[in-house]
């Protein structure tokens, strides 16, 4: 995959890291002098661009990517890149980071944007993910509002431990999508036992969250 990065600081760095890693193909976009520093990431290539000007992202040939990261520092910047990469040069995904939880509510498809990642939400759904037991965390807002990845661990008592996950009565526009159990990552099958202490990650709609709890605490259908 073919991933291109407007802004090298210290966030656009850290994905371009992770990224290269997986075996991913990134391109750094960087317009400051200061932060562009194609040592510190040799296997990226840098380009010394400013991401908010369309002919500098024709020179880039950014409509190769497959996936465009607008990870700067700057809310406005990022909205420029993301609504510039969809609409003009149809890049399939665009992700882009919100750095003021107050402008969240702009960084829509009407922006250009597939997924807003706000650093302040994730690092309180992880810290409420850390003691919340049998209450549901939301980890992350997907395409706009249209749907949610939604953490809930098995508390003690629930009427689902022993049974499998053919057990579950889903709500509506709702999949369970992993266990993390242990340390490892269940992609979960039909005949895979339940048991206390599972974290279960949903994607699921806003209107059905409250379902999720509901089924962990009072399943229908459990004999």
């Amino acid at each position: 995959m073919r991933v291109a990065i407007a802004g090298a600081g210290a966030v656009g760095q850290s994905i371009a890291r992770e990224l290269l890693e997986g075996g991913h193909e990134v391109m750094l976009l960087e317009r400051s002098t200061e932060n562009f520093r194609p040592g510190s990431i040799p296997g990226a290539q840098w380009v010394h661009a400013d991401a908010c000007e369309l002919s500098s992202l024709e020179e880039t040939g950014i409509e190769t990517c497959d996936v465009v990261i607008a990870a700067t520092g700057d809310d406005k910047v990022n909205l420029v890149v993301s609504l510039l990469t969809k609409t003009e040069f149809a890049v399939r995904r665009v992700a882009a980071r919100v750095n003021d939880p107050q402008n969240e509510w702009l960084f829509t498809e009407a922006w250009g944007v597939d997924v807003a990642v706000s650093t302040p939400r994730m690092l309180a759904a992880m810290v409420e993910e850390a003691v919340s037991i049998g209450d549901i965390v939301r980890l992350m807002t997907l395409r706009q509002g249209q749907a949610n990845l939604v953490e809930m661990t098995l508390p003690e008592g629930t009427p689902l431990a022993g049974h499998r996950v053919r057990d579950l009565t889903l709500p509506r526009d709702t999949a369970l999508v992993a266990i993390l159990r242990k340390g490892r990552v269940i992609v979960p099958q039909s005949d895979d036992p339940l048991e206390i202490g599972d974290e279960m990650l949903f994607i699921t709609s806003e209107e059905e969250e409250h379902r999720i709890s509901a089924l962990i605490h009072d399943p229908p259908g459990l004999d």
